[in-house]
């Protein structure tokens, strides 16, 4: 009997660093789903491409997007890939994007605990940016739940997109800081990149670190995955039914 498949489908990157990011996460997602084939695939800059790893899988697919938000990529290259295999009679199903979150938020807030974050600091979160106002929203939303959980204004800065530019964001936290306070960049990208090299570029004080860096890799990303996996397998079941 053919093995539902959960596939990761992530950007893609030319950075090394990132490209082992993503590659030990789905590494430690195999090792949790011994039940469930775990296969990679990519929207841009890397291979295999999502139509080719769609066309050569047999059996029930959910697709889950190691995306923040859900933009171009994941309501143009993700939906018209899964339709296609869905219209051939292949049982195929989309995830809900990793974030918005709470449990991103906590990691945000960990990172932020690392630098040491003041009452006199202010927050950016830092995203990648988007054209498609359903990201840019995602990222407002990202930014309301830190907020609540730091109890202090977080303001919102896209990398890229036609969001409002980082740079812009630092320069309106900056002015109202009181002495001795830094603007903090709450860095709200997967992993290492191209968009994660230009916010260490940035002119915020301190930029903490992608959400995946480091070491191990933080339980409640890959929580996170798993649960984005069953919740939309368990959708695709109720439906065929």
């Amino acid at each position: 009997m053919t093995k539902p498949t959960l596939l990761a489908v992530s950007h893609g990157t030319a950075d090394q660093r990132g490209q082992a990011v993503v590659r030990r996460l789905v590494e430690i997602m195999r090792g949790r789903l011994t039940q469930i084939e775990v296969v990679q695939a990519f929207v841009d800059v890397e291979e295999p491409s999502l139509p080719d790893v769609l066309a050569r899988l047999d059996g029930p697919v959910t697709v889950v997007p190691l995306l923040l938000g859900a933009g171009f990529h994941v309501h143009v290259d993700i939906t018209h890939a899964v339709r296609q295999r869905a219209a051939s009679g292949a049982p195929t199903a989309t995830a809900a994007t990793l974030g918005p979150d709470a449990g991103l938020t906590g990691v945000l807030v960990e990172r932020l605990q690392h630098v040491e974050l003041s009452e006199r600091d202010a927050v950016v979160l830092a995203v990648a940016g988007s054209s498609d106002i359903r990201a840019r929203l995602g990222a407002d939303r990202a930014a309301a739940l830190l907020s609540a959980r730091l109890r202090r204004r977080v303001r919102v800065g896209h990398l890229g997109g036609s969001g409002r530019p980082l740079e812009w964001a630092i320069a309106e936290a900056r002015s109202g800081l009181p002495a001795g306070g830094r603007v903090v960049a709450a860095n709200y990208l997967l992993a290492p990149g191209y968009f994660n090299d230009r916010l260490n570029e940035s002119s915020a004080d301190v930029v903490t670190g992608p959400l995946a860096a480091g070491v191990r890799l933080d339980h409640r990303l890959v929580d996170l995955v798993l649960r984005r996996y069953e919740g939309a397998s368990q959708r695709r079941f109720a439906q065929a039914g």
